[in-house]
C-alpha cells in the first residue's frame, strides 16, 4: 500500500503536479508601505499651505509658490491652495502661470471675490485695464467693503483716463481702512493731474504722517512744492531723502509705471534740474534699477 501522503497527492487535482513541474520565478520581498488617508493629506497639504503663506509674507515669493505646488497636488478640489499658489506666482513674475492657477480656483469657487481681484491685479500687470475694471467690479459686488479692491479700481480708471472715477475709488478704499496710505497718495496723484495743486499737497502731507519714510510722496510732494514755491527749502530736502531711499524715482519712465500724470512728471524733471539736487540726481541716476520698493505706492 502505498504511504498516506502519497495516496493524498495522487488525489489531489492534475493542476498541483502542473505547478510543480514548471519553475516558478523568484518574488522580491514587497515592503508594507502606509498609504496615508485622506485626513493625513488634508492635513499635510494646510501645513504646506501655512508655510508657503509665511513665506510669502517674508517676500520669498519663489519659495512659495514651489510650497503651493505642492499644495495643489494633495489637495487639488481645494481652491485655498490655487488661490495662494496664483499669488505666489504673481509676486515671482509667473505670470502665466498665475493665470493658470487662477482659472482653475475660479472653477472650483466662482463666489470667491479674492479669485476676482487676484484676476483683475493680472489683468492690470498685463495692460488690460478695461478688463481688469470689470472683474474688479464683480469682485466688489460679492465684497463691497475691500478696500484693496477699489484700490486697484482706482489704478485701473487712471488707465483708461477716468480721473473722476479713479478718485472716487481712491477715497472709497481709504475710507474703508484708515491707515490706506498708498490710496491717499493715489488720490494726490489725481488731485496733481487736475490742477488742484493745494489740495494735492495736503494728501501728500497726510501720506508722510502716516508713513513717513515713504520715498513717493516725499518726491512727489518735493515737485509739487517746488512748483507752487520756487526755491522751496523743504522741496530740496525731501527730495533729497527721497532719492536716496528709492533711486528709481529718477528715472521718468519709473514714474510713468507708478502712474505718474505728464503734469507731475514734468514738474520732477524742473525739481531735479536744481543745482541743489545734482549730487543726489547723479548718485540715483547711477543706482537705478538697482534697487525697487514692492511696498511704494501706486
Amino acid at each position: 500500500m502505498a504511504p498516506r501522503w502519497l495516496r493524498s497527492l495522487a488525489a489531489a487535482p492534475l493542476v498541483i503536479g502542473a505547478l510543480l513541474a514548471v519553475p516558478r520565478p523568484a518574488q522580491a520581498l514587497v515592503p508594507y508601505v502606509l498609504v496615508p488617508g485622506n485626513r493625513d493629506l488634508e492635513a499635510a497639504g494646510l501645513g504646506i499651505a501655512q508655510a508657503a503663506a509665511r513665506l510669502l509674507r517674508l517676500g520669498q515669493a519663489e519659495d512659495a509658490a514651489r510650497l503651493a505646488a505642492l499644495t495643489v497636488q494633495l489637495l487639488p478640489q481645494d481652491p485655498r491652495g490655487w488661490v495662494l499658489l496664483a499669488e505666489s506666482q504673481l509676486r515671482s513674475n509667473q505670470i502665466q502661470k498665475a493665470g493658470v492657477a487662477l482659472a482653475r480656483a475660479k472653477q472650483l469657487d466662482p463666489k470667491n471675490p479674492g479669485i476676482w481681484f487676484a484676476e483683475g491685479s493680472l489683468a492690470l500687470r498685463d495692460g488690460k485695464p478695461k478688463d481688469a475694471s470689470g472683474l474688479i467690479r464683480q469682485g466688489l459686488k460679492l465684497d463691497p467693503k475691500n478696500a484693496s479692491g477699489y484700490f486697484d479700481l482706482g489704478n485701473a480708471q487712471i488707465l483708461m483716463g477716468n480721473r473722476t472715477a479713479a478718485l472716487e475709488a481712491f477715497e472709497r478704499a481709504a475710507t474703508l481702512r484708515k491707515d490706506f496710505w498708498e490710496s491717499i497718495n493715489n488720490q494726490a496723484l489725481v488731485l496733481f493731474e487736475q490742477g488742484k495743486e493745494s489740495e494735492a499737497i495736503q494728501r501728500w502731507r497726510r501720506v508722510l504722517a502716516i508713513k513717513a519714510d515713504a520715498a513717493e510722496p516725499r518726491l512727489a510732494l518735493a515737485a509739487a512744492l517746488n512748483a507752487s514755491k520756487a526755491g522751496s527749502p523743504e522741496a530740496i530736502e525731501l527730495a533729497n531723502t527721497a532719492l536716496a531711499a528709492e533711486p528709481n524715482y529718477v528715472l521718468d519712465s519709473y514714474q510713468k509705471e507708478q502712474l505718474w500724470g505728464d503734469r507731475l512728471r514734468s514738474a520732477t524733471r524742473t525739481l531735479l534740474g536744481r543745482a541743489e539736487l545734482k549730487t543726489a540726481v547723479e548718485r540715483a541716476q547711477a543706482n537705478a534699477g538697482a534697487s525697487s520698493n514692492d511696498d511704494e505706492g501706486s
